[in-house]
């Protein structure tokens, strides 16, 4: 006797990218509530993020440190809260940086072509051939510790991803009829290419930026992991990682295991919101 396996609805619901999806919702208001947090932090800190009182070292939780100390004694809460600000604007850096230099390299290559293209997309998979984290240990071990540095590091690494995506839409949106029409119009190129077809490629663009932004924290916070992100006094996940080490040896792990799994929860978050953008852009466009 053969078996048929039948899905229940709502749990197939719950794992679907539609963007009514219960997970899609609970994520797009997880990454809405620790964005607030983040601008919010120096107000909801309850402590300052870098006092040290080594006579609360490891200190478990209680009403005046809900979520413990680390090894420094500070507190835990205040470090996570302020330090979302340091992991959330790190990836928005590199992001920002690598998209809008994609979008530009990739559409102009694709309008353009000819040897403007070949160069363009040689360039492109030239930087292909360099890992985005060594490229920022290289670029740190000369100008020393810091974000800015990793951020341009990770955004020259990521742009070529951007920039084939938007060289393969404007190939197709070169296609349509409405290009042929504003052509004819006597309209230029730049104009054509800013005011119609931007507008048309930016959803597809967005919900990979999205994608792209879970992989950016986690590069960086890799990066503050090793020691050579931010200093280290900059409360930061990734630095709390780092230095939660020493507090698990000894058998206390809130301050190390905590940070882990923001970072773990806000990279699904961000990837399954924008999992469900591009979803949500592929059923308009059939």
């Amino acid at each position: 006797m053969s078996t048929v396996l039948v899905r229940r609805p709502g749990l197939a619901r719950l794992r679907s990218t539609d963007p009514r999806s219960p997970l899609h919702v609970l994520c797009v208001g997880f990454v809405g509530v620790l964005t607030l947090a983040a601008l919010l932090a120096p107000w909801l800190a309850p402590h300052d993020p870098n006092a040290v009182d080594l006579g609360n070292a490891l200190a478990g939780t209680s009403a005046h440190h809900p979520l413990g100390a680390d090894a420094a004694g500070r507190d835990t809460l205040s470090r996570l809260l302020v330090g979302a600000r340091t992991s959330l604007l790190g990836p928005l850096g590199v992001v920002t940086f690598s998209t809008v230099t994609g979008v530009a390299v990739g559409m102009a290559a694709a309008w353009r072509g000819g040897w403007l293209d070949s160069v363009l997309s040689r360039s492109a998979e030239l930087v292909f051939a360099f890992p985005g984290l060594l490229l920022a240990i290289l670029i740190i071990s000369v100008y020393g510790e810091g974000l800015v540095a990793p951020v341009v590091a990770l955004a020259v690494a990521y742009f070529p991803y951007v920039s084939r995506l938007t060289r393969s839409l404007v190939l197709a949106e070169r296609e349509r009829p409405y290009v042929s029409a504003y052509v004819v119009q006597g309209n230029g190129a730049l104009q054509i290419c800013l005011r119609h077809v931007l507008p048309n490629i930016a959803p597809v663009v967005l919900a990979q930026a999205t994608i792209s932004f879970g992989y950016a924290l986690m590069d960086l916070a890799g990066l503050s992991f090793l020691g050579l992100g931010v200093p280290a006094l900059t409360p930061d996940w990734g630095r709390m990682v780092f230095d939660g080490q020493s507090a698990v040896q000894q058998g206390y792990p809130l301050s190390a295991v905590l940070p882990c799994v923001l970072i773990v929860l806000t990279v699904v978050a961000f990837n399954v919101a924008g999992e469900g953008w591009a979803d949500r852009v592929a059923r308009r466009d059939r």
